[in-house]
Parts: structure tokens; sequence; C-alpha cells
């Protein structure tokens, strides 16, 4: 009875469209001994590359078998324009070390001027 079910993947947008993306009919062969068992089986699932700000919202899968419905937790994409950019940190360690440079300028200035005396 289980063995035959289909797979829905879709996504609702910020506005709550539900938007279908891809769906398959599965047949799962139960081996002998195996019946009346819990059985978990993985299926991935790859959408296209997000080219705009559009595609953002919660991305769902669901299964149907002949009287049962399962639907997924969801998962949010926040798609962004720029794309994912790696964090730089070039100018926060410049001005670090700069800072710290100038500090201990003044300190060292401020000792030799004091030991002159």
């Amino acid at each position: 009875k289980y063995t035959e079910f289909s797979i829905f993947y879709y996504w609702i947008n910020s506005l709550g469209q539900k938007t279908p993306i891809y769906s398959r009919s599965e047949n799962v062969a139960i081996p002998s001994g195996s019946e009346n068992k819990t059985a978990t089986v993985s299926y991935d699932h790859s959408i296209i590359p997000l080219e705009n700000t559009s595609y953002t919202g919660t991305y769902y899968c669901e299964v149907k078998w002949n009287d049962i419905q399962k639907m997924g937790k969801g998962v949010f994409v926040l798609a962004r324009a720029t794309g994912y950019m790696e964090t730089s940190y070039g100018w926060e360690i410049l001005i670090t070390l700069t800072t710290l440079l100038a500090a201990l300028s003044i300190t060292a200035t401020a000792l030799l001027l004091w030991k002159r005396k």
C-alpha cells in the first residue's frame, strides 16, 4: 500500500503564492522479510541557480500516499541581487593596525620626551 507515492517540491514566495517546482512518482520495492517495518529513503533535489531576488521564499517537499500526506518544515532561502560574497576584513585589519601603530608611536614619543627632561 505504501510502496507507491508521489514527491512534490514547491516554494511559497513572500506574497504567500505556492509555485510548483518539480514532482515525481516513486514505486519502491520492499525486500522480503522487511514488511511492516519503517523505512527511510532520502531523495535529493537541486534547484536552479537563483537568478534574482524574486526567488526568495520558503521551499518545501511534500510526499503523498493514497490516504496520507506529509509535508516538510521548509527551508527559507534569501536570494540577494549581489549573490553570495565572502566577508572581507581588509579594511578592519588596516584600521586596527593603523590605530595600534599610532598609539605605540605616541606612547614612544611621550616616553622619549619624558626621559629627555
